[in-house]
């Protein structure tokens, strides 16, 4: 037998309990991260960062202990910080597949940090230091779930949002103008004001009648505004389509 071959699951080797219990604790914390980022209904979700966190553990694992046997060797030394940066660079690739620009907006933003943040706290389990990973992680739920409540009180953190209005109303009332001015008045900026390429309703219903759609950013409350738009003579129906946080 080669002097450089290791034996399974022998701890002087790094494939010991505490190995499998940092890829386990990787695992779990990852998994927590990805539950709630797929709840969100996020690009990426459970798999992926569930996968990134413990692939990332795995890297760890292998700077520390891989090495071992070849670091026996006489005139033999390694870095193993040298694989750490390597996967905090590779990340990057992940990150950046998740980031798109749409109508000028960025979007992906917080889910590229977020897999950036579930690498390093799978680096964190593999680098033997699970405390700290588990405090990154409880981090990370005080950010996403905790920022959001204390920016609907502190108007001046408050992100703007984009969302889309399908309206339908009577020709020839002067609505749209008026629903415009409303929608200025309540802090929305609209953002584009589009025809849609079918009238609202079917038949003798329809006649007279026009759909568009606007799309609007601010900091309001979108519901309210539909049911103020509503209340207007001339409208015939408001319905809110999407809305897009800034991510």
């Amino acid at each position: 037998m080669s002097s450089l071959a290791v034996p399974l699951f022998d701890p002087a080797a790094g494939q010991g309990a505490r190995q499998f219990a940092e890829l386990g604790i990787a695992l779990f914390l990852s998994t927590l991260i990805g539950a709630e980022r797929a709840i969100q209904q996020k690009s990426a979700g459970l798999r992926t960062h569930t996968l990134v966190g413990v692939g990332s553990a795995l890297f760890m694992e292998v700077s520390q202990h891989g090495f071992n046997a070849v670091l026996a060797l006489d005139h033999v030394s390694f870095d193993p910080s040298r694989v750490a940066a390597q996967i905090v660079s590779g990340i990057g690739f992940i990150g950046g597949g998740l980031i798109f620009v749409r109508r000028d907006a960025v979007r992906g933003l917080t889910t590229a940090a977020t897999i950036w943040l579930t690498c390093a706290i799978g680096m964190a389990c593999g680098g033997g230091l699970p405390l700290l990973a588990i405090a990154a992680t409880a981090v990370h739920f005080l950010v996403v779930r905790g920022y959001p409540w204390l920016t609907r009180r502190v108007p001046a953190l408050t992100s703007a949002e984009r969302s889309r209005l399908q309206l339908a109303y009577r020709i020839g009332s002067s609505v749209l103008t008026r629903v415009l001015e409303h929608c200025t008045s309540r802090g929305f900026h609209v953002v584009e004001v589009r025809a849609d390429r079918t009238e609202w309703g079917s038949g003798a219903e329809s006649r007279g009648t026009m759909a568009v759609q606007l799309e609007i950013e601010g900091t309001g409350s979108v519901h309210e505004l539909v049911a103020a738009l509503t209340e207007f003579d001339g409208v015939l129906d408001v319905a809110s389509l999407e809305s897009e946080p800034a991510d």
